[in-house]
């Protein structure tokens, strides 16, 4: 059992995604697994949730790898963050099959998983729904979808901000300024 510190995950996570930026608002990567990790914070997730909140990219993302986070941040931490990466590749079909296997995969996701996993869609949604209106209608059916499998979180507060995003879009109007300024 590792010492978790909440410090040591962000500043792993910061060097992991060092020069990386947002596709849609030209941020620092880390700004969405920091929004993330606050918002299962704030939804009463434990620390391992929160830490594989700030790593739930690294690994799709970035040179570092499972065994890198297991190391660094033990096997629980290591486990969330290996539910959150997606497996699929482009070799296995378009995007609507891959999300598929993706889908299929989460939905056996252990709850503290899925947690998180709602937290990250709720977090994406803003960006899209505000820069890619015509990418929108796609991301949530997709979202839609997977909020549906995750039945192991179903009747959480995060399950339900999802759907309520599903619903009425974002809760939450992002200001991008503010967000830039807490890295």
């Amino acid at each position: 059992m590792h010492n978790l510190s909440l410090k040591d995950v962000f500043d792993f996570a910061i060097k992991a995604h060092e020069g990386q930026k947002r596709k849609y608002t030209g941020e620092d990567y880390i700004v969405h697994p920091m929004a993330v990790s606050r918002m299962v914070s704030q939804h009463g997730g434990s620390e391992v949730q929160q830490a594989g909140a700030l790593l739930h990219d690294v690994v799709e993302d970035t040179v570092y790898t499972l065994a890198d986070i297991n190391a660094n941040f033990g096997d629980e931490v290591a486990t969330i963050v290996k539910w959150l990466t997606d497996t699929s590749k482009p070799e296995d079909g378009n995007r609507a099959i891959r999300k598929e296997i993706d889908r299929k995969r989460l939905a056996n996701a252990p709850a503290e998983a899925q947690f998180v996993k709602l937290a990250d869609m709720i977090d994406n949604s803003k960006s899209i729904f505000l820069f890619d209106k015509s990418f929108a209608p796609m991301f949530a059916a997709e979202m839609a979808l997977l909020v549906e499998d995750m039945t192991k979180v179903v009747g959480s507060s995060l399950w339900i901000e999802a759907k309520k995003v599903l619903k009425e879009g974002p809760i939450e109007k992002e200001d991008y300024s503010l967000r830039r300024s807490e890295v």
